[in-house]
């Protein structure tokens, strides 16, 4: 019988929020959470191979997509090329992205180190092994239907040696799966492990098309799960109904994250809408402030407007102004 391995990640587990619920708080826990595990403090031996200058690379696991800094002392490895890695789990394979440009003084919180090159032997045993974890998740499908447990298996993955067995699974609430355990270590000579994980990693592992007709950000942009909040649609001026701002895993959608850098940087050169300004011998008001065409849209109170680029603006003492411009003012 297989050695048994039970793991249930309370915290990753994220039922759909509102979209006026504010989960900053809860994706920095899991972001926390997720460092505690990975990131571990730095080995001497990293350390020491930080210090001596080489490169940082970043790394990518296919089955999760999660990736991970590291640093590796052999030969400049290229863009595409295999490595295997121990992860938490054990040793596994990994794609290497590109070098991580280092800043000054700065060390990541997490820095692993490269186990070797991947051999052809490796690459075969991690073909083999996509094809036993089709097998597996089937028959895990079937002991879950048996067993009418409320839980979503996402997927299965060996590692590379074969000696452990992982099932990623999602539930909307903690699920007793020790019997489902049992069922499983019948028929698995590998130990088993079953790992709950959150509605956003599922999205991130499966991927597929988000509402803008792309492939997910979570998926093919972005290298961890950024902390997303409420605020940040209400900043870009989006609407707050929930399906304008939800992502297909219900959450709140990733890219609203990966812009707002830009919209906080806009905010500190240009208006918010409403500011009250006086030029041309008249009162304006800010309509819309587009971060994307960079305009500015302005009403007087004798019913003109105009649209003047942001660079237009300029704050003096507390107070927008308008440089001079030679716009012409329309009436309705």
């Amino acid at each position: 019988m297989s050695d048994l391995t039970i793991v249930t990640n309370t915290m990753k587990q994220d039922a759909q929020a509102p979209a006026d619920f504010d989960d900053t708080l809860l994706d920095d826990a899991i972001d926390n959470l997720e460092e505690a595990v990975e990131g571990s403090p730095l080995s001497a031996e990293v350390l020491d191979a930080l210090n001596q200058g080489l490169p940082l690379y970043r790394l990518r696991v296919d089955y999760s997509k999660d990736s991970f800094h590291a640093v590796w002392q052999g030969e400049p490895l290229k863009s595409g090329a295999k490595v295997v890695i121990m992860m938490r789990h054990g040793l596994d394979l990994a794609e290497v992205s590109g070098t991580v440009q280092k800043k000054l003084g700065q060390t990541p919180p997490s820095v692993i180190r490269i186990e070797r090159l991947a051999t052809p032997t490796d690459i075969g045993r991690m073909e083999a092994n996509k094809d036993r974890e089709k097998e597996a998740l089937a028959i895990c499908r079937k002991k879950v239907e048996a067993r009418k447990l409320e839980m979503k298996l996402i997927m299965a993955h060996y590692l590379l040696d074969g000696s452990k067995i992982i099932f990623f699974f999602t539930a909307e609430s903690r699920v007793d799966f020790r019997e489902l355990v049992k069922d499983l270590a019948r028929v698995f000579t590998s130990r088993v492990e079953l790992r709950q994980i959150g509605v956003r990693d599922e999205a991130r592992a499966v991927g597929g098309l988000s509402v803008c007709g792309r492939g997910f950000c979570c998926n093919m942009v972005s290298d961890k799960l950024k902390p997303v909040s409420i605020k940040m649609a209400k900043e870009q001026n989006l609407s707050l109904n929930s399906t304008k701002v939800s992502g297909p895993c219900g959450r709140l959608l990733c890219c609203l994250s990966y812009e707002q850098q830009v919209y906080g940087e806009q905010s500190k050169i240009t208006p918010h809408e409403g500011t009250r300004i006086t030029w041309d011998n008249s009162q304006w008001r800010v309509t819309e402030v587009n971060v994307i065409t960079n305009k500015v849209k302005l009403a007087s109170d004798d019913g003109r407007f105009i649209q003047l680029p942001s660079s237009s603006f300029q704050k003096v003492e507390g107070h927008w102004t308008i440089q001079n411009q030679h716009q012409c003012c329309h009436r309705d």
